[in-house]
């Protein structure tokens, strides 16, 4: 899509709905299989989990207020993601997670869209702050996190139990 940008049709950001489960479980599987170690799952964990995981997974989170399940869609695909939840007993802090935008995608602005998109709902819902964890490095999403005003708070942490990996944990006042 890249190189293109004339003939390519404009991303769109969305709520996911309860019946997507199967184009949620399909973004999600290609956001681990080209960015592994962006996460705090892994493909050989998500992969085998049962269809009713998925749909369970998806229904409960678009039945709450306090989740937010957003894709970009460009030309009707799937080609981001981010999921925002505030626990309901820490309603002043909403995390951001998942975020991933498919790679022939990137440069077209849409994990911008996705994360400006996220934050306005967690304003909207009250939150004070908004935090989420990246892979420690100068990655593209690093850089948006920071042109976007996310700031790295405590030490980086292993990004799963075992891992060398490292992930930085950064908030952004709302």
């Amino acid at each position: 899509m890249r190189g293109r940008q004339s003939h390519v049709e404009m991303p769109t950001i969305r709520r996911l709905a309860a019946d997507e489960w199967c184009g949620y479980r399909e973004i999600r599987l290609r956001a681990l299989t080209d960015s592994p170690d962006a996460f705090g799952s892994t493909l050989a964990v998500e992969r085998v989990r049962p269809d009713a995981h998925w749909s369970e997974r998806l229904s409960t989170g678009v039945a709450s207020d306090w989740n937010y399940p957003l894709v970009a869609v460009v030309a009707g695909e799937l080609v981001g993601v981010v999921w925002g939840r505030i626990d309901p007993d820490i309603p002043q802090t909403a995390h951001i997670y998942q975020m991933w935008v498919e790679p022939r995608c990137r440069g077209m602005g849409i994990g911008s869209m996705l994360l400006r998109e996220v934050v306005a709902w967690a304003r909207k819902a009250g939150a004070k702050r908004a935090v989420l964890s990246v892979t420690c490095g100068d990655t593209p999403a690093r850089r948006l996190y920071d042109r976007v005003g996310f700031a790295p708070v405590d030490d980086p942490k292993p990004i799963r139990a075992g891992s060398a990996l490292l992930s930085q944990t950064m908030t952004l006042t709302l």
